[in-house]
């Protein structure tokens, strides 16, 4: 698998179960690119839903994605702190300039203060039925939705306190560095 480049520019792309593209951020900033983890940043960005509606993100994001946890973590930079969106999903794949996972519905969504929300159950056990989710899938997402909660309370990851400062500074550095080269 090909590993995004400190610097560089990719899409995010989300997809759904039987293979349709669910979601396209167009433009997200690499600050750190390994073989198992994927950190990236972006503001404003356009993204396209599947029915071809577009939206601008509101806040800068830091983005997380692992290789081996089925999650991926954005957490929303907002005046009054920072919130998390956590989706329940496949480890990402780096293919073709883009990160690619599929989304699995369930969503964890995390407040400042750090209590949290389970969303969309209805819309998992809708899509399970639909889209046929195999038994070892609907166990690893339950694992993963614990081993979520569990980062949350022990603020691991991008829940530890210094996780965001350090990466609202690279992000603010890679922008910096995009600017001189104009």
């Amino acid at each position: 698998m090909a590993i995004p480049v400190e610097g560089e520019t990719i899409q995010i792309h989300s997809y759904k179960h039987n293979g349709r593209i669910h979601r396209v951020w167009q433009e997200t900033t690499i600050l750190k690119g390994t073989k198992n983890i994927v950190i990236g940043a972006n503001e404003r960005t356009l993204v396209t839903e599947s029915d071809g509606r577009t939206w601008l993100t509101r806040e800068p994001s830091i983005c997380y994605f692992h290789a081996e946890h089925w999650f991926n973590i954005i957490c929303m930079l907002r005046e009054d702190g920072v919130y998390y969106y956590c989706n329940l999903s496949s480890p990402f794949v780096f293919d073709n300039n883009a990160i690619k996972y599929i989304d699995y519905d369930l969503d964890i969504k995390v407040f400042p203060d750090m209590s949290y929300s389970l969303l969309d159950e209805d819309e998992y056990e809708l899509h399970s039925k639909e889209m046929s989710y195999p038994d070892v899938i609907d166990k690893i997402l339950k694992r993963n939705v614990d081993k979520l909660i569990s980062w949350i309370q022990q603020k691991r990851g991008p829940f530890a306190p210094d996780f965001i400062d350090a990466w609202t500074s690279r992000y603010k550095f890679q922008l910096d560095m995009q600017a001189d080269d104009c």
